[in-house]
């Protein structure tokens, strides 16, 4: 493991489930079979080289993935701005190196009666510290933690039989329910126990069944069981949806002759994968992260610099533009004729993990990034892009054109934030929006001009925060990262309060952003009599 020499645990309070309410009785659409996932391949890439506006668009071939997606991360949640609130037993084991750095959480419940015990909700592994063995350290220091407290350990093991991760826990000393009971018949599947040494030797046989039934009868763990195999058949979808690509494009893989097409099909693959797997890190129950290491990437597709819009013009379809036609009219003339492919040659926006990430690697800038890249730093850096405009700093994002619809209720949430909390303030520091000024369409993807902004989303500063070494002081001196959540939290809290958010949830819809300096890496600050706070934060 890098930059870390030993592991210590601390216990940062309770977290509180957030249940979203999936849909009960969603009908299950029918899933495609490999030749009609080649057929509908077929049918775009015809359409692309004839120009056919009746063909199908690459989109299509991802509606099912992305409605899937959709469905798993829809279920119940762990809420990462209250980690101090106590509730229904849930909690939180923070993880850290001891040079600082969060390495992961332990997510679990705790049971009380008939026996005390852990039921552990997910381990999670921060994404710079994945593919390092930090997984196994962490379930190793749950289990001295679980010795500590002479406290039974419960989990239900959801990974594949054929995955690699499948025997983790049976390495770090847990035993299936049956073996630990003693009887085959009527034992509940998956489930695994670890006894603490001052419990080995006693009879606990009655009482775990009671807590294993006890678990299987609480709504919050049926939620868990169901993201857990809602998770497992989105993995299935993008396995398959993989193998046909890979089967399509055999051929332009094997004589390294990759058209535009079966890079951007390939970038828009692995966006998408990317996408999620950062959005179900808070699923709650969720414990198969390491289920994801099933789809990898052959390295000739790895190497393909990414390709972010379709590959043809759409004349039949011409972009539409919507927001503020004065500053759409000082874009430059080129940027008016073919927007996409204009945009998305703007520099990367240079946000702080991007940042680091090319620093780390030697890289600069200008460098090209490749499919592979999108992999390993787990977000799409090409989504934001910088601009100059009219002397103003402007930042392009790339969203889906299925989004669009999102994009306006959060507009419309937005203009009632501006007007009903006008002048609001969270923890001292002013709260603003940054709504979107301009939208473009073209290429099958919307573009979204917002100003530039002096902040970071809120969950970027936490990891730079506790990650990155010229922070740490400063954090143990000011709790920044305390002063980031509180503040975020007390946003959310605001927009509820003082907005009609009936049918949306703005922690949801809304992202928050903190002020920071991207210049040198660090918080934004205002100081007062009263103390430091935060200089601004913005809803967007």
């Amino acid at each position: 493991m890098k930059g870390t020499n030993s592991v210590s645990i601390s216990e940062d309070g309770c977290t509180r489930p957030k249940v979203n309410g999936r849909v009960e009785g969603r009908p299950a659409s029918r899933k495609l079979r490999l030749n009609e996932r080649l057929a509908l391949i077929g049918l775009i890439d015809e359409g692309v080289r004839q120009g056919s506006p009746k063909s199908p668009l690459v989109g299509d071939l991802f509606n099912d993935l992305w409605e899937l997606v959709n469905q798993t991360v829809s279920g119940s949640k762990v809420s990462r701005l209250s980690p101090e609130a106590s509730r229904n037993g849930f909690r939180v084991i923070e993880v850290h190196a001891e040079s600082g750095e969060i390495l992961g959480h332990l997510n679990m419940l705790y049971l009380r009666k008939p026996i005390p015990c852990y039921y552990l909700v997910y381990v999670e592994v921060a994404a710079p510290f994945r593919n390092q063995g930090v997984g196994n350290r962490i379930l190793r220091y749950f289990r001295e933690f679980l010795d500590r407290k002479s406290t039974v350990g419960i989990l239900d093991n959801i990974i594949p039989e054929e995955d690699p991760t499948y025997h983790i826990y049976e390495k770090q000393s847990w035993q299936s329910f049956e073996t630990v009971i003693g009887n085959k018949q009527a034992t509940p599947e998956g489930y695994m126990i670890y006894i603490p040494p001052r419990l080995r030797g006693r009879d606990l046989r009655e009482p775990l069944i009671k807590v294993v039934h006890h678990l299987i009868r609480k709504r919050e763990v049926i939620d868990m069981r169901d993201n857990e195999v809602m998770v497992q058949r989105t993995i299935a979808e993008f396995k398959d949806l993989h193998s046909a690509l890979m089967t399509y494009f055999e051929e332009e893989i094997q004589k390294d002759t990759p058209s535009s097409l079966m890079r951007f099909m390939f970038t828009r693959f692995v966006t998408k994968f990317v996408a999620f797997r950062r959005r179900i890190e808070s699923l709650l129950g969720y414990t198969g992260g390491e289920s994801l290491k099933q789809i990898s990437l052959t390295p000739r597709i790895a190497a393909l610099p990414i390709q972010s819009y379709a590959p043809y013009e759409q004349e039949f379809n011409p972009n539409l533009v919507t927001g503020d036609m004065d500053l759409y009219a000082k874009l430059p003339a080129q940027f008016r004729k073919h927007p996409a492919r204009m945009i998305e040659s703007l520099p990367n926006y240079g946000r702080p993990n991007l940042v680091t990430w090319l620093k780390a690697h030697g890289l600069t800038e200008s460098y090209t990034l490749t499919i592979g890249d999108l992999l390993a730093l787990g977000f799409d850096p090409t989504r934001l892009k910088e601009i100059s405009l009219d002397g103003g700093e402007f930042i392009f994002e790339r969203i889906q054109t299925k989004q669009l619809p999102q994009l306006r209720r959060k507009n419309a949430l937005l203009q009632e934030v501006d007007a009903k909390l006008p002048g609001a303030r969270v923890k001292n520091a002013p709260l603003k929006t940054n709504p979107p000024l301009l939208v473009i369409r073209d290429r099958g993807n919307a573009y979204v001009l917002r100003q530039k902004v002096a902040g970071i989303h809120w969950e970027e500063a936490v990891e730079q925060i506790c990650g990155a070494p010229h922070l740490k002081r400063l954090n143990q001196a000011l709790n920044l990262r305390g002063m980031v959540r509180a503040s975020v939290g007390r946003a959310m809290e605001a927009v509820s309060e003082g907005v009609d958010v009936t049918g949306a949830d703005p922690d949801e819809l809304l992202a928050c952003f903190v002020s920071w300096d991207l210049k040198t890496n660090r918080p934004l600050l205002q100081v007062d009599p009263s103390g430091a706070f935060l200089h601004t934060v913005w809803l967007a």
